[in-house]
């Protein structure tokens, strides 16, 4: 098809007040023209520059409009020849309007990576840990003796709940550790608790469907949710967790809830036992799931390690998550569930359809990794080490503000969370601290209403605690210069 001379665009009005993101309405305003034949195959469209000077507004919410238009096939690149209508569409438009809406579902632009605070590693980094305290040596050796003695099986696919061993593995120490009432046969390995999340909304809600989620909570539990096309229902969380009562008032009949009772993100409170037993008869006579995500419960200071809620579910309602990440590293790429027997064949049945099975290298290694009582010596040195670096941080910021700055959830983990005084704003300190090279995750953006606290998500586990009281003077200095 010939090249059709454009190249202008059509009617955009955005609204930067509006609730729509401004990269949604240029998608939008593009989609439709392109459906309504106000734009032809093969036209040109204008450089993202260019539109973005034409609308008066940053070129980023062009690029990720454009990207997403891209990706959808309503666009397409040619190499030193600039962006185009995709030629292809006559039969997409048939397929989309005959389909309906649900045909050509869009999805939400994943906004966290353009973030300085998502991905500086160095004081206050959120995730990060103390990298140079991992035992490489035996983790190197165990390695390579199952290089060496890789058998023809070992290269084939897998069982798309894990490898047998390691299942086996992993329920013995979560009966014994978190209190978990489980066997092998409820366990399945996955790339994480982000893939977790992601299986569990696939399996448990249809879209549309209502769930409770934890305001404020875990960005990416709500990203998974959404791209799921769930109805996010935030509920409130206080000093004992998630309100119950008030998810019921707001929406009785949701299809599941995700929290994380052990040690809320980002807050850090424990979820108490009578909350929890509301929670699980709510699911009980609702007919609804629970997913516990227990992403970092090995670190507690002032306690034992709190069991799971999972636990004290008699009536196997609650799917339960776990995570190797926070414990040994991020690459790893290996975490579990346990899924409650009834639903065992349908995660299955997900998991085989996203990437049929885990590697079977990593689940062999780190089963001997375990089984050899490497892993809880390994647990018991980081959470001595991790208690260090989180008493250094609380008695610094003690020290360096006194009592301007609320610590919240310090009990736990791996992070703890500052409230700040009024007439702070997280988002533009997180911003200028990032040039400064200091890793400010503002508490802000873990809520979905627009009555956010304002302050910082504090990560401390790859500062050193001889080093915390220099990262702690740092952050005063770049909130005096706010």
């Amino acid at each position: 098809m010939k090249n059709t001379p454009g190249g202008l665009p059509p009617v955009i009005a955005v609204g930067r007040k509006a609730a729509q993101p401004l990269h949604w309405q240029i998608y939008d305003a593009y989609r439709a023209a392109i459906i309504g034949r106000n734009l032809q195959p093969g036209q040109r469209v204008p450089s993202s520059r260019s539109l973005a000077l034409e609308l008066g507004i940053s070129r980023i919410p062009v690029l990720t409009a454009y990207a997403q238009l891209m990706a959808e096939g309503y666009f397409e690149s040619r190499v030193g020849a600039g962006t185009y209508v995709s030629g292809s569409l006559p039969e997409q438009w048939m397929s989309c309007e005959g389909a309906g809406e649900t045909a050509c579902r869009t999805f939400p632009a994943i906004k966290s990576g353009a973030l300085p605070w998502t991905y500086g590693s160095g004081a206050f980094s959120v995730g990060q840990l103390a990298f140079a305290h991992f035992p490489f040596q035996v983790w190197s050796n165990l390695v390579a003796r199952h290089a060496r003695k890789v058998r023809a099986g070992d290269l084939n696919y897998g069982d798309p709940m894990g490898s047998q061993d390691f299942r086996e593995t992993i329920a013995t120490y979560l009966r014994t550790s978190r209190a978990v009432d489980c066997d092998a046969g409820q366990i399945m390995v996955v790339s994480g608790s982000q893939q977790a999340l992601d299986i569990s909304a696939r399996v448990l809600v249809e879209p549309g469907n209502p769930v409770w989620v934890e305001e404020p909570g875990y960005e990416l539990m709500r990203e998974a949710l959404t791209l799921a096309g769930c109805r996010l229902i935030p509920v409130p969380v206080d000093g004992e967790g998630l309100r119950v009562a008030a998810g019921i008032k707001l929406c009785r009949q949701a299809r599941a809830a995700f929290v994380t009772p052990s040690h809320q993100y980002p807050l850090g409170v424990t979820m108490s036992a009578a909350r929890r037993l509301e929670l699980l008869d709510w699911a009980r006579k609702s007919g609804a799931w629970i997913v516990e995500d227990d992403y970092d419960s090995e670190y507690r200071y002032e306690s034992m390690p709190i069991a799971s809620l999972q636990g004290i579910d008699r009536g196997a309602r609650v799917i339960y998550i776990g995570t190797f990440s926070k414990t040994l590293f991020p690459s790893l790429r290996l975490g579990y569930m346990v899924i409650p027997h009834v639903l065992a064949a349908r995660f299955a049945a997900v998991r085989r359809a996203m990437d049929l099975c885990p590697p079977h290298l990593s689940q062999a290694v780190l089963t001997d990794f375990m089984d050899q009582g490497h892993y809880a010596r390994h647990i018991r040195k980081t959470r001595l080490l991790y208690g260090e670096r989180r008493s250094a941080l609380v008695a610094a910021i003690g020290k360096e503000f006194g009592g301007r700055l609320e610590i919240l959830g310090g009990e736990a983990g791996m992070h703890l969370t500052v409230a700040l005084p009024p007439g702070l704003r997280d988002r533009e300190i997180s911003e200028r601290a990032a040039a400064e090279r200091l890793w400010l995750w503002p508490l802000s953006s873990a809520y979905m209403g627009k009555a956010a606290r304002q302050g910082f998500i504090l990560g401390f586990g790859s500062t050193q605690a001889a080093d915390m009281p220099k990262a702690v003077r740092r952050l005063r200095d770049v909130l005096g210069s706010g």
